[in-house]
């Protein structure tokens, strides 16, 4: 009996942006979905992940606050996740993260896992040198990380907010497969690449 791909990697973003993108496995195979400009990215996200029937979701989004925000610590910039990974602070992403916490007290029924797929790609899978977001998205990254996946992709991506979901999507699989690193406390929010 095969794997189960039951997760989507999803990176989040700007409401209306029509950057929000899921990654997800139908019939073995890797697919892309991105959302429409000017189309609510949050009720967009809630009906795919419904649709697809998913159990869990790895998102490129903060889904807490720093520990001093409920009287412990001092910290009310950044998380211990977000110092280990260099990640930007809850707080700078303001409503992106209320935004991420408010969609998973909606997805009772699906698992929300924050992931960071810069993270992944820089520190855990060494691509520095080919994943370089400031620069036009060209492809040449995808080929460093085709190896690694253990299905086809209908197609290949076409921006950073697609690759970015396939990094989220990978995440998830590094879970399933028990070599995902967990970095931050768990009482005040966790990162799992």
């Amino acid at each position: 009996m095969g794997l189960d791909y039951n997760w989507g990697g999803v990176d989040y973003g700007a409401k209306l942006s029509g950057y929000t993108v899921i990654c997800y496995v139908e019939d073995n195979v890797l697919h892309f979905l991105q959302v429409d400009k000017k189309v609510d990215a949050d009720k967009w996200l809630q009906k795919w992940i419904t649709e697809l029937q998913l159990s869990t979701i790895y998102i490129d989004a903060p889904l807490s606050l720093p520990q001093a925000y409920y009287g412990l610590g001092d910290d009310y910039f950044y998380r211990e996740c977000d110092k280990q990974t260099s990640a930007m602070s809850p707080m700078f992403l303001g409503g992106l993260t209320a935004r991420a916490m408010k969609l998973k007290s909606q997805l009772s029924d699906v698992q929300v896992i924050e992931t960071y797929p810069g993270y992944l790609a820089k520190k855990i899978l060494s691509l520095s040198d080919s994943y370089l977001k400031k620069k036009k998205y060209t492809g040449e990254v995808l080929n460093l990380i085709k190896p690694l996946l253990p299905v086809e992709l209908a197609s290949e991506p076409d921006n950073w907010h697609q690759l970015d979901a396939l990094l989220c999507w990978i995440s998830g699989y590094r879970d399933s497969q028990q070599k995902a690193v967990t970095l931050g406390e768990e009482k005040e929010g966790l990162i799992i690449v």
